[in-house]
């Protein structure tokens, strides 16, 4: 009896009395199933009393079914099989530095390269400034150790940044060349003729110095470099005689790009210490009293940089010349507000701007509290252009939020 019918079962499926001709090859019973369950012929195993039919025509003889019997079948149609992924899974452990950066969205690392981890972190921090990787772009001069230390810093610099761009990982060999070339302080070696560690704030410093020489204003007219424009800034200072009160006080005009945090016994917020710095007692000569006297130094700021750099002052000279370390821990803001360090005229100027700003965080806390409605895209577009503010006088002052884009140690 070659022809019969038999039960198949697939999962939860069961399809009854279907042929089965024991005459043909298995290949046409397993398209006969293809055609019911979309399990194609490869992929299909089917199964009775633990016995597995195959594809040749001589395997019914050792396959046990007979009329009636269930014919368990087993396998995944198409279309419940996942589809490759075109791209290989690669898993974090098995990634370079590189694919790792990526993947992460990390910046790329820079490599020791002996005690020369306060210019990788210089160089990080300077990254963050984007007017600034801007400009070292269309810097055009030429990589070379030559006389010129602050061309080769700048060029050797503006190379590192191009190479961290392609997400490469790259030593800062050249960066490294040029700076102990420029700066030989910085290529003193200690024990194990291994370099000795520097302090990050005076490569910050030197690095900056540099830069200012080389890196023109995008506004040539009011600034001379661009780290004037988006670093500089300017404090309007008082001096008062307190040994005299015949001579009167005097104003001045100080240019700064950055400023000292300076750390005392009560100091817990860095704008304590900024204070400390801003309101001390200085002794100078004096025209009036024809020697040295103690004046009271009073400044304010009168210009907000676009990005300003606050230098926490740690180190101190104990007896004997010895340099101490302030290991006091010293409270700092995500968003650091000066509006109470700047003068009273450039207050007056920036009040108008913080009630904006107050007016739209009211607004988001008040939006997070209820349930937002749907808006189509031209309403969320128009809302995002109702809500953008200029922040920007036209004499570069901001207002007085800045957020914290990195932290130098």
């Amino acid at each position: 009896m070659p022809s019969f019918n038999v039960h198949i079962k697939w999962g939860r499926e069961t399809y009854k009395d279907i042929e089965c001709n024991t005459d043909e090859d298995p290949t046409l019973f397993k398209a006969q199933i293809f055609a019911l369950t979309g399990v194609h012929p490869n992929r299909q195993k089917l199964m009775v009393k633990g016995k597995t039919l195959g594809d040749a025509s001589n395997s019914w003889s050792t396959f046990p079914v007979s009329v009636g019997m269930t014919v368990l079948l087993m396998g995944t149609k198409d279309e419940d099989i996942q589809a490759t992924p075109l791209e290989t899974v690669k898993f974090l452990e098995d990634m370079n530095e590189s694919e790792l950066a990526t993947a992460l969205e990390l910046p790329v690392g820079l490599a020791n390269l002996g005690n020369t981890c306060y210019m990788n972190a210089t160089v990080q921090c300077l990254k963050t400034v984007p007017p600034l990787v801007e400009s070292l772009r269309k810097f055009n001069g030429a990589n070379s150790l030559s006389s010129d230390s602050a061309q080769s810093i700048t060029a050797a610099l503006r190379d590192l940044y191009n190479t961290m761009d392609k997400k490469l990982s790259f030593p800062p060999v050249l960066l490294l060349q040029a700076v102990h070339t420029a700066l030989p302080r910085f290529a003193e070696r200690g024990e194990h003729d291994v370099w000795v560690q520097q302090d990050a704030n005076e490569c910050w410093t030197e690095i900056i110095r540099m830069l200012q020489q080389k890196l023109p204003a995008q506004e040539q007219v009011k600034y001379n470099s661009v780290i004037d424009q988006y670093f500089g800034g300017k404090l309007a200072v008082e001096w008062k005689n307190n040994e005299s009160s015949e001579e009167p006080p005097t104003s001045t005009i100080e240019n700064f790009l950055q400023l000292s945090c300076f750390i005392a016994t009560e100091t817990r917020y860095i704008q304590a210490g900024l204070m400390n710095k801003l309101e001390e007692i200085v002794t100078k000569n004096s025209a009036t009293l024809d020697r040295n006297a103690e004046y009271t130094k009073k400044a304010r700021i009168d210009r907000l940089p676009a990005y300003l750099t606050i230098q926490m002052v740690r180190f101190f000279y104990k007896q004997q010349g010895v340099n101490a370390k302030i290991l006091k821990d010293v409270k700092f803001p995500l968003v650091f507000d000066a509006f109470d360090l700047c003068t009273t005229r450039l207050q007056q100027r920036l009040e108008p701007m913080r009630k904006k700003f107050k007016e739209l965080d009211d607004a988001e806390a008040e939006g997070k509290t209820k349930v937002p409605a749907k808006k189509d895209k031209k309403e969320s577009e128009k809302e995002v252009k109702k809500n953008t503010i200029p922040y920007w006088f036209q004499d570069g002052n901001l207002p007085n939020f800045h957020n914290q884009m990195s932290l130098l140690q």
